[in-house]
């Protein structure tokens, strides 16, 4: 008899619960984002008429553009290991080394170009260009993102949603640099810097903030 009441609690406690769908590997959620990373890219070269002048316009453009890549693309998998509880809080680590190469090749760049007359980006109007570059491939970018970090509920929800930030600031500004390949003068460099923060900030706010409310939300 006890038997069949524990199977009868059993069946009881079962019978109610909806079916979770797996979530499918981190690689492999990070390559779907970096097709739409792909997409977004594509549809701005094309739209903007791009032109591959990265090694002809400067030395240090060429590996600037592959570190703001490689940067991307290790925050979006670094992301996508650190949503899963039982990963290690070392993947956060990862893109770091390609961000301190991005950054120090854009600071050299700039440096080889002062006293360079007509530089572009030495004026608002050229800098605020480049700016909208930025900012709106990072509103396509990073809402897809944090959504798919979302399903993950991830419990580390401010490096995860810091993590995406930095991936969809890096992919930015490698699509800025693929449609309008320059070096960046101190007054382009300095609106650079403060659209990337500013997304990594408002991605690591929103995203952390959504992320604890998933987490946190008492099933139905």
């Amino acid at each position: 008899m006890a038997d069949a009441r524990v199977d009868a609690l059993i069946d009881g406690l079962a019978s109610g619960l909806t079916p979770v769908r797996r979530l499918r590997p981190p690689l492999l959620r990070a390559a779907v984002w970096l097709g739409v990373f792909a997409l977004v890219a594509a549809a701005y070269y094309v739209q903007r008429s791009g032109r591959f002048g990265l090694i002809a316009t400067s030395p240090y453009l060429l590996p600037a553009f592959v570190a703001a890549l490689v940067t991307a693309v290790l925050a979006a998998v670094a992301a996508f290991e650190m949503s899963l509880p039982d990963r290690s809080d070392s993947w956060i680590w990862l893109p770091l080394p390609a961000l301190a190469l991005w950054l120090a090749l854009s600071g050299l760049g700039c440096l080889a170009d002062l006293g360079r007359p007509a530089a572009w980006g030495d004026t608002w109007e050229e800098a605020m260009g480049c700016l909208r570059v930025i900012g709106g491939s990072a509103i396509l970018l990073s809402p897809v993102l944090i959504w798919m970090l979302r399903r993950a509920r991830p419990e580390r929800a401010v490096r995860v949603a810091l993590l995406g930030g930095l991936a969809s600031a890096a992919g930015a500004a490698t699509i800025l640099m693929l449609v309008h390949p320059h070096n960046s003068t101190l007054l382009d460099l300095a609106v650079h810097a403060v659209c990337i923060a500013a997304v990594i900030g408002l991605n690591t706010l929103a995203g952390g903030f959504l992320f604890g409310r998933t987490r946190t939300r008492e099933p139905a």
